[in-house]
C-alpha cells in the first residue's frame, strides 16, 4: 500500500453540531491520530467554500484519503464523492463520520456528545486507510415506461411520458381506468364537475399512439434491475373480445342477473356483464364470472345470444405479457376505512347511515337516485328528502384504535359534501369536526363560503351514532361548549379515513418496495426523494405513498414522469460498485444466499456447482455475506478488513 495521507475536516453544521460538539477539540484530536496530514473545521462543508477547500488540500498537499465528520451520509456522501472525484482522487476514498444525527442530536451533554463524535471520527479514520479505488458501472436503458394504476395520478404520469415521446403501458386491474376520482361528483375547492375534467384525459390516455391501455389486469411478478426490468402482467379475461365490441350495451340490457354495484358503493345494482360506469374507459364490458349464471349452471348465456358483434367469448383465457421497460411508477391508488369495523358509528346497521363515497354516489347525477339526496326505507329509495343531516369527520382517522394518522383530503371532502347536500335539499347540515384542516390553494376560502351558507360546525368527533323509533341520533362532546351534546338527524355521512389500497403488501413484494408503519408505500426520502423507493428506478406517485388530494396527486404523477423520463432521456444510468462478490473456489455450494437475497441478485450456476452475483440487481445490501456459512461472500467497500477496523477503533475509546 502507498503513503496513505488523509484528511479530516470538522463541520459546524451551523449550531447543529457546534451546539453540543466541542467542533475545535475534535478537529485537534483528529490532527493527532495517524496518518492524518490534515484536520480542519468549518461551518458548513457542504457549501461551495467547504468543497473548494477539499479540493485544495487534495491538489496541493497530496491528500489521498477524505474523511468528513458531519450529517448522515444519506445526505451528502454522494456531494463528497463527486468532490474527490472533481480533484481528481477516487470518490470511494472517502469515509464520513455522522456526527449529528448520531452524536449532537441524540446527546444532551455536551462533553458526551464530543467524546462519541472522537471515536467516530477516530473510527472512520482507522477505516478509510483500508478503502480501495472502486469504478461506476453504467448499463444502458430501455427507452419505454410502465404505470401501474389507471387513478388520476397514473394517468397523468402516463401522459406526461407519452407526450415526451417515449412509449408507456398504463395498467390498471379494474375494468376502466379512472380510479376513485371517477366515482366523484364535483371536487373542491373549485367545485367543477369531476367528470368534466377527468374524462378527456381517461380519453386521450386511450387513445394516445405512445400509450398501450392494459385494463383488468394486474401486475404478476418483476425481474431485471434499473434501465432493464422485465414485468410479467397476467390480462384478466374478460370473456368480450375488445377488438370488437361496439358498447353498444345491449348484453347488460339482457343480462337477468343482479348483483350490487361497487362502484355506486352496494346503493344500486349492475348486471353480471356490466361497465362500472358510463365514461368507463375502454368502454367494454367485463363478466362477473362468480356471478355469472352461464358460468355458474352452463346455462343461460342471454349476453352471448343477443351481442350483434358476436364478441362474447366465454372461452377466453387469461393472458400473460412480458413487458421490457427501463422505468416503472407505481400508482395504486387507496381503499378507505370499512366502517363496519366500527359499529358505534352505525354503518350496516341502520340504513340511512351512509359513507362519503356512497353519499357522493348520491349527489351524482349518474348515480342510483339520479343526483337526489333521498332517505331509504326497508332497503329502497323513498321519495322522501331528509331535513337534518350529519357530517362526521374523522372516521377512522387521528384515531389511535384505528389509524392515527391524519386522512389529509376528509375535512375538505366533508365541507363539499356538506354544501351539495344543502344546496340539493335546503337541509339543516350539522358538521362534526376535531379541527378544520383546510391548507390548499382556495381551501380556507372554501371553508368560509360553507360556514356563510349556515352549515352548523359543532367542535366535537361523533362518538356514536344511535337510533330509536326511526330517528337517528349523533352523540358527541362539544368541546366549544364544553357539553355533551345528542342530536337528531335523518341521516349520517361518515368521512371516513383513507387507507392502503388492498394488495398493498403483494405490491410491494413484486416491486421491492418498503412500507410505512401505516402501510403506505414508503419513499426513499420524505423531503429530498418523496417519489423514489428504495428500488431504483421504481417510483410511486399518489395515494399509494400517502393520503393526499387531487392536485396533490396530479402533482406527484407529473414528478414521477419527470423522474422517469430524467432516466430514459439520459440513456444509461450509473451502477454502484458496492455490490457482493463471490470467491467461487470457496463456494460450497450450499444455496443459502439465494432465497435470502431481497433483490434476487443470487444464482446458482449447476456447471460450476457455484452462486454467482449479478452485479446490476444487488444492491450491496450484506444480508448473503452476513449468512454465508463457508466465508466465500464479501462485500465491496464494507470489506471484514474495513469493518473490524472501524469497530476496534470506535470501541477503544
Amino acid at each position: 500500500m502507498s503513503e496513505v495521507r488523509i484528511a479530516v475536516y470538522v463541520c459546524h453544521c451551523g449550531t447543529n453540531i457546534a451546539d453540543k460538539v466541542d467542533v475545535a477539540g475534535v478537529r485537534e484530536f483528529a490532527r493527532r491520530l495517524p496518518g492524518v496530514e490534515v484536520a480542519r473545521d468549518y461551518q458548513y462543508m457542504c457549501a461551495d467554500p467547504g468543497q473548494e477547500l477539499l479540493r485544495s488540500d487534495i491538489r496541493e498537499r497530496g491528500i489521498n484519503r477524505v474523511v468528513v465528520a458531519s450529517c448522515s451520509p444519506r445526505m451528502h456522501e454522494a456531494t463528497f464523492r463527486q468532490v474527490l472525484e472533481s480533484a481528481g482522487l477516487n470518490g470511494y476514498l472517502f469515509e464520513m463520520a455522522n456526527i449529528r444525527e448520531h452524536c449532537s442530536w441524540v446527546t444532551e451533554e455536551s462533553e458526551l456528545a464530543t467524546h462519541k463524535a472522537r471515536a467516530l471520527v477516530a473510527a472512520a479514520v482507522k477505516r478509510v486507510r483500508f478503502h480501495a479505488p472502486l469504478e461506476e458501472r453504467y448499463v444502458e436503458v430501455n427507452q419505454k415506461a410502465l404505470v401501474v394504476g389507471g387513478g388520476i395520478a397514473g394517468i397523468e404520469a402516463a401522459l406526461k411520458i407519452a407526450r415526451a415521446g417515449k412509449k408507456v403501458w398504463l395498467v390498471e386491474r379494474g375494468p376502466s381506468i379512472g380510479g376513485k376520482m371517477a366515482g366523484l361528483d364535483k371536487t373542491f375547492p373549485t367545485l367543477d364537475c369531476s367528470a368534466c375534467i377527468l374524462t378527456p384525459k381517461m380519453v386521450e390516455a386511450a387513445q394516445h399512439p405512445k400509450i398501450t391501455l392494459l385494463s383488468y389486469s394486474e401486475v404478476e411478478g418483476v425481474d431485471g434491475y434499473v434501465g432493464n426490468f422485465q414485468v410479467t402482467v397476467r390480462r384478466k379475461a374478460r370473456y368480450v373480445r375488445e377488438e370488437d365490441c361496439t358498447g353498444c350495451g345491449t348484453c347488460y340490457q339482457k343480462c337477468p342477473k343482479k348483483v350490487p354495484s361497487e362502484f355506486d358503493g352496494g346503493l344500486s345494482h349492475r348486471k353480471a356483464i356490466y361497465v362500472p360506469f358510463p365514461q368507463a374507459v375502454p368502454n367494454v364490458p367485463v363478466i362477473d364470472r362468480s356471478n355469472c349464471i352461464r358460468f355458474q349452471t352452463g346455462r343461460c348465456g342471454a349476453c352471448e345470444k343477443f351481442c350483434p358483434r358476436d364478441a362474447v367469448d366465454f372461452e377466453q383465457e387469461d393472458e400473460f405479457l412480458t413487458l421490457e421497460v427501463g422505468a416503472v411508477i407505481v400508482a395504486t391508488g387507496y381503499e378507505t376505512f370499512q366502517p363496519q369495523e366500527a359499529p358505534q358509528w352505525g354503518w350496516g346497521r341502520y340504513e340511512n347511515v351512509l359513507t362519503a363515497r356512497q353519499l357522493e354516489r348520491l349527489v351524482n347525477a349518474s348515480g342510483p337516485t339520479g343526483g337526489k339526496v333521498l332517505l331509504r326505507r326497508d332497503g329502497e329509495f323513498t321519495d322522501e328528502v331528509p331535513k337534518s343531516v350529519a357530517v362526521l369527520h374523522c372516521i377512522g382517522s387521528r384515531d389511535e384504535n384505528y389509524y392515527p394518522y391524519c386522512s389529509r383530503l376528509c375535512c375538505m371532502a366533508s365541507l363539499k359534501l356538506a354544501h351539495l347536500i344543502r344546496e340539493k335539499t335546503g337541509a339543516q347540515v350539522y358538521s362534526f369536526y376535531i379541527d378544520i384542516r383546510s391548507a390548499g390553494k382556495g381551501y380556507e376560502e372554501f371553508y368560509t363560503r360553507v360556514q356563510a351558507e349556515g352549515i352548523q360546525f359543532i367542535r366535537g368527533k361523533g362518538a356514536e351514532v344511535l337510533e330509536r323509533d326511526g330517528q337517528l341520533y349523533v352523540h358527541a362532546e362539544d368541546t366549544l361548549l364544553g357539553a355533551y351534546r345528542e342530536v337528531p338527524v335523518d341521516m349520517v355521512v361518515l368521512s371516513t379515513a383513507v387507507t392502503p389500497a388492498p394488495g398493498a403488501e403483494r405490491v410491494a413484494q413484486i416491486f421491492g418496495i418498503q412500507r410505512g408503519q401505516d402501510g403506505f408505500f414508503l419513499e426513499s426520502h420524505p423531503k429530498l426523494e418523496p417519489l423514489k423507493t428504495a428500488t431504483e428506478g421504481i417510483y410511486i406517485v399518489g395515494c399509494c405513498q400517502g393520503p393526499k388530494d387531487i392536485p396533490d396527486s396530479v402533482a406527484q404523477g407529473a414528478g414521477g414522469a419527470a423522474e422517469v423520463l430524467s432516466l430514459l432521456t439520459a440513456g444509461r444510468v450509473q451502477i454502484s460498485p458496492v455490490v457482493a462478490e463471490i470467491d467461487a473456489e470457496a463456494c460450497s455450494g450450499c444455496k443459502v444466499c439465494v432465497p435470502l437475497c431481497p433483490y434476487s441478485a443470487i444464482k446458482y450456476d449447476e456447471e460450476r456447482g457455484a452462486c454467482g452475483v449479478n452485479e446490476a440487481l444487488c444492491k450491496g445490501c450484506g444480508t448473503c455475506v452476513a449468512s454465508c456459512p463457508s466465508g466465500a461472500l464479501s462485500c465491496r467497500h464494507f470489506t471484514d478488513e474495513q469493518i473490524y477496523a472501524q469497530i476496534e477503533e470506535v470501541s477503544s475509546l
